[in-house]
C-alpha cells in the first residue's frame, strides 16, 4: 500500500511538472507574438485622444462642401449603423464603425449610401461630419423626415483609453448634410451601446454604458427630445414605480402609443464561493462581475399633453413590464440585433456562451431569423421557403426586390399585352415579346441579376439590420473562433414577404488576423486529469481558486464584453458563463389574439387583394376621421393586420399546399354574388 501511494504521488508530481512546462512554453509563444507590436504597445497608453480628435476635426474642414462620389462597398467594420432612408425608398445609409484586426482598432466616420435600384454605392464627404466612432445609435425623425444620431465611442489604437461622445446630430437624407444640434439645456450624458427610436415628433433614447477602462457602468436613464422645441427632457418617474434594469444592446422599437423594449446585455455582481467549506459550515465568498443576457420585455407608454397644456414637458411616461413573449429564441442570446418592420421586430443572429471549464468558454452562434409581434408579444421563426408552383401572374411578378419592383413587373406585363394586341398576336404569346427601353427618356439600365441562395448567411452576432421596401438587409457582423475575431465583409437581402432565398449584395474575403491565435494552446493540456485535492487531503490555495473563478466569470472582458454591450439594435447560474434573468414562478407567455370583429387575411391572399376585399370594413371604422384621410388610414390598418398575421397565414398556406390546395378563391371572385367579404 505504501509503495502504491508513493508511486501515485510521483506520477502526480510528474504530471504537474509537465503541465508547468507546457504553460511556460505557451507564455513564451505569446510573448514572442506580442513582441511584434512592442513599439505600438509602449505608445498605447500615452496617446492623447483629445489631440487625435482635434486632428480629425481639422482634416474635416478641408472639405468645402457636401460631395457624393461613386465608390465600392464599405470596408469591413463592426458596431456601425445601417438605416433605410425616410425620404427615398430605394436608399440605405451606413455610418461609422470600427475594425479590430487583433492588434489595433481603427474607427470610421464615413457615410455610405447604397442605391438599391441601381445596385451602386456612394460615399459622402462633408465639412461637418461627426467624428469617427462606433457603438452610436440613430433613428428616423418623428415627423420631420430626418435621421438623428447620438453618442458613440472612440479609443486609442490598443483600446487602453476610451472617449465617449455626447454630441447630437441630424442628417438630412436628401441633401446628405449633417447638422450638430445644440439643445436648450441639459442633454443626455456621454455613452455608447444605447438605443434610440421615435414617437410622433419626439426622439426616445434609453440605456447604454460608459467605459472608463477601469470599470463599465451600465445606464437605465430615459431621455426624450422634442423635435419642435429643440430641447431634451429627462422624465422623472413616480416614486416606487417599476422600470427596466440598466442594460445595453437591447431592441427598442417604435409603437403608436410609445415604444417596446426586448432583451439586452449587462454585467452584474454575483457572489462566488472561494475555498472549501469551513468547520462551522460557512464558506468564503467574493463578488465578481458576470455577464447577463436580459430576456424581459417592457412597454414604454407615452401620453401626450392635453389641449389645455401646451408645454412639451407635460409628457407623461410609464414603464409597463410585460410577461415573457411566447416562442422567444431559445437559448437566450447576446448580440442578436433587431430591425423594425410594420409593427414587428425582425431579429437575426446572436451568441450564447457556455462555460465548459474554468479555462475557457464555448460559444454557440446562430443564423436564425425571427419576427416579434410587439402587439401580440409573440415570436415566429422565419424560415426560407422553396418557391411553390406559380400561376402566370405570379411568375411575371417574381422579382428580387420589394413592392417597387413588383409594381414594375405589373407595368411590364401590361406593356407586353398591348404590344401583342398591336402586333395582332394572341395574349398567350405576350410573355415572349421583349420590351425595348428608351434610355433617352430617363429609363435606367437594368441592374445585374443576382442569383438567390437557399441558405441563411453564416452564423454571427452584432450584424447590422435595416428594412426598406419590405426587404431585410443584413450587413457585416462578427464571428469568433478561439481568440480570433472575424468581421464579415458582406451584405445580404431577404424579401420578408416571399422568404424565397437570400440575395447577395456583395461579399469579400475575410481580412487577416494580426493578433495571437491561442486556439492550439487552449487545447494543450486539456486532456490531463486535474485533481481538486491531493491524495493526502490537502486543500488548494483559496486565492488561486478565486483568481481562476474570477477569470472564468470575466472571460469575455474587456474586448468581448464591450462588443456585446455595443451590439448594435436583444442559463442556470451554476453551470453557464452567461447569466439570464430568473423568470417568475407563475409567469406564463403572454399573447394577444386578433380581434375577431376585424377582417382577417386568407391563405394565398396578397396585401392588395386583402385590402380590396376588406376596404369597406376598414373605412366603416374611420367614420370620425376626415374624409380625405379615410383611404390612407384604412390601408394602413389593413396593412398592419396583414403583416401581423403573416406568419400564421403562412403556416396555413403550407398545410393547404401539403393537402394539394394551391390557391383560395373567394365567392365574389367566382361570380357567386355578394357577401364574399364577410368573415364567417
Amino acid at each position: 500500500m505504501g509503495k502504491d501511494k508513493k508511486a501515485k504521488q510521483a506520477e502526480k508530481k510528474a504530471r504537474v511538472a509537465e503541465k508547468a512546462g507546457k504553460k511556460a512554453t505557451q507564455k513564451e509563444k505569446k510573448g514572442k507574438t506580442k513582441g511584434r507590436h512592442a513599439d505600438d504597445e509602449s505608445d498605447a497608453e500615452d496617446i492623447d485622444l483629445d489631440a487625435v480628435l482635434q486632428e480629425y476635426a481639422r482634416q474635416q474642414t478641408q472639405f468645402l462642401k457636401v460631395t457624393e462620389t461613386a465608390s465600392g462597398p464599405p470596408s469591413p467594420r463592426s458596431s456601425s449603423t445601417l438605416i433605410g432612408s425616410p425620404s427615398h425608398s430605394s436608399e440605405l445609409f451606413l455610418f461609422g464603425g470600427e475594425l479590430f484586426d487583433g492588434a489595433v482598432a481603427k474607427f470610421y466616420n464615413d457615410l455610405y449610401v447604397y442605391l438599391i435600384d441601381k445596385d451602386e454605392w456612394r460615399v459622402v464627404t462633408s465639412p461637418n461630419t461627426p467624428l469617427p466612432r462606433s457603438g452610436h445609435a440613430w433613428c428616423k425623425g418623428g415627423n420631420d423626415g430626418g435621421i438623428y444620431l447620438f453618442g458613440g465611442e472612440f479609443s486609442s489604437p490598443k483600446q487602453g483609453t476610451f472617449y465617449h461622445y455626447n454630441d447630437f446630430w441630424r442628417l438630412d437624407p436628401g441633401s446628405r448634410e449633417w447638422t450638430r444640434l445644440e439643445s436648450k439645456g441639459k442633454g443626455p450624458p456621454a455613452r455608447s451601446g444605447h438605443r434610440m427610436t421615435y414617437y410622433k415628433n419626439y426622439i426616445l433614447l434609453y440605456g447604454g454604458f460608459q467605459d472608463t477602462s477601469q470599470q463599465t457602468k451600465y445606464l437605465s436613464d430615459l431621455w426624450i427630445y422634442d423635435c419642435s422645441n429643440y430641447v431634451w427632457h429627462n422624465p422623472v418617474l413616480p416614486p416606487h414605480s417599476q422600470q427596466p434594469d440598466a442594460r445595453s444592446s437591447f431592441s427598442f422599437l417604435p409603437h403608436e402609443a410609445g415604444a417596446a423594449i426586448f432583451g439586452g446585455y449587462s454585467r452584474v455582481k454575483s457572489a462566488v464561493a472561494v475555498g472549501k467549506q469551513t468547520r462551522g459550515g460557512g464558506q468564503n465568498q467574493r463578488t465578481v462581475l458576470k455577464p447577463m443576457v436580459h430576456q424581459d420585455t417592457w412597454f414604454l407608454r407615452v401620453t401626450q399633453p392635453t389641449a389645455t397644456t401646451s408645454s412639451s414637458s407635460a409628457l407623461t411616461i410609464r414603464w409597463e413590464r410585460r410577461k415573457r413573449p411566447a416562442n422567444s429564441p431559445n437559448p437566450p442570446r447576446a448580440g442578436a440585433t433587431m430591425a423594425f418592420h410594420r409593427g414587428r421586430g425582425i431579429l437575426f443572429g446572436g451568441v450564447y456562451d457556455v462555460e465548459e471549464s474554468e479555462e475557457g468558454i464555448d460559444s454557440e452562434f446562430f443564423d436564425a431569423l425571427f419576427a416579434w409581434g410587439t402587439e401580440r408579444n409573440r415570436f415566429f421563426q422565419l424560415t426560407l421557403r422553396r418557391p411553390r408552383a406559380q400561376n402566370k401572374k405570379q411568375q411575371t411578378s417574381d422579382r428580387t426586390g420589394g413592392r417597387r419592383e413588383r409594381g414594375k413587373a405589373d407595368e411590364d406585363e401590361l406593356l407586353r399585352n398591348l404590344a401583342a394586341l398591336e402586333a395582332g398576336e394572341s395574349l398567350a404569346n405576350a410573355r415572349s415579346i421583349s420590351l425595348s427601353k428608351n434610355v433617352e427618356d430617363g429609363e435606367p439600365p437594368a441592374k445585374p441579376f443576382k442569383e438567390k441562395v437557399f441558405e441563411m448567411p453564416h452564423a454571427r452576432f452584432n450584424a447590422q439590420l435595416a428594412v426598406q421596401d419590405d426587404v431585410l438587409y443584413i450587413y457585416g457582423g462578427t464571428f469568433e473562433k478561439g481568440d480570433r475575431e472575424f468581421t464579415f465583409d458582406e451584405m445580404w437581402a431577404i424579401d420578408l414577404d416571399k422568404l424565397d432565398g437570400v440575395r447577395e449584395i456583395f461579399r469579400r474575403e475575410l481580412g487577416n488576423w494580426e493578433g495571437s491565435d491561442d486556439e492550439d494552446s487552449d487545447g494543450e493540456g486539456g486532456d490531463e486529469d486535474e485533481d481538486g485535492e491531493d491524495e493526502d487531503g490537502e486543500e488548494g490555495d483559496p486565492n488561486s481558486e478565486l483568481e481562476e473563478l474570477s477569470a472564468a466569470a470575466s472571460k469575455d472582458t474587456p474586448r468581448k464584453a464591450r462588443r456585446k454591450g455595443k451590439a448594435v439594435e436583444t442559463s442556470p447560474i451554476t453551470t453557464f458563463a452567461t447569466l439570464t434573468e430568473p423568470s417568475e414562478p407563475a409567469e406564463i407567455a403572454e399573447t394577444t389574439e386578433p380581434d375577431p370583429s376585424l377582417p382577417h387575411p386568407r391563405p394565398f391572399e396578397s396585401l392588395r387583394d386583402f385590402y380590396a376585399r376588406t376596404s369597406a370594413q376598414w373605412l366603416s371604422l374611420l367614420s370620425k376621421t376626415a374624409a380625405k384621410e379615410h383611404r390612407t388610414e384604412a390601408f394602413r390598418l389593413a396593412e398592419g393586420t396583414w403583416w401581423e398575421c403573416r406568419e400564421e397565414i403562412r403556416a396555413l398556406e403550407d398545410e393547404q399546399e401539403d393537402a394539394g390546395i394551391g390557391e383560395v378563391v373567394g365567392i365574389t371572385e367566382r361570380g357567386g354574388g355578394e357577401g364574399g367579404g364577410r368573415r364567417r
